[in-house]
């Protein structure tokens, strides 16, 4: 991080990570699992879900799995802003603090949903039993839980750049201000 310019390379590997995670999310939404009423062969009386697919549950795990690769690398690089060399007092500092805060608000908000959602989806695909009853109806995971998640990932994506771009325009200035040479007039009284 020379000069005060941000990595490319991990501004791209944070960037194609939450694509990823914001694709998968997209697809977890469309392919959410739903349910129909079907009547057992041997007993009539007996009516139970069968669910489509589960496919929706892999896809959210792996929007999870990506959102969260993102966010260690990221949080990996910066030492979380806590450890490592300090931030210059100013503008740049601030708007650091700013940006990191509210990047882990959304990105736990788009964690949040996407695990909730692939549990969700999961459970009722697989885990659903007999019911006796007449008027039954097949839970299925409600719409939008996914496309949430994806939107939170795209405001934890954009949230985590201008945090790393801030992160090393402060970092820097603070290098640069412990570096400058001292002043060659000396502070001693006269006796």
């Amino acid at each position: 991080m020379s000069e005060g310019k941000a990595s490319t390379l991990v501004l791209l590997l944070v960037v194609v990570l939450s694509l990823v995670a914001f694709g998968f999310a997209i697809a977890a939404e469309r392919r959410r699992s739903t349910g129909h009423i079907t009547t057992d062969t041997l007993n009539n009386n007996i009516t139970y879900c069968v669910y489509n697919s589960d496919i929706a549950t892999g896809y959210g795990v792996g929007a999870f799995l990506f959102l969260l690769s993102s966010e260690s690398l990221l949080m990996g690089v910066t030492k979380c802003m806590c450890f490592g060399s300090p931030l210059a007092p100013g503008g740049m500092r601030a708007w650091s603090i700013i940006y990191f805060i509210s990047s882990w608000v959304t990105f736990l908000i788009a964690e949040a949903c996407l695990i909730a959602g692939a549990t969700k989806n999961a459970y009722h695909t697989k885990y659903r039993g007999y019911i006796l009853a007449q008027n039954v109806s097949c839970e299925s995971l409600r719409k939008g839980v996914f496309a949430a998640g994806a939107a939170f990932v795209v405001f934890t994506m954009i949230l985590n750049v201008f945090f790393y771009i801030n992160f090393v325009k402060a970092t820097s200035q603070a290098a640069r201000k412990t570096t400058r040479a001292q002043s060659s007039v000396g502070m001693t009284g006269y006796a």
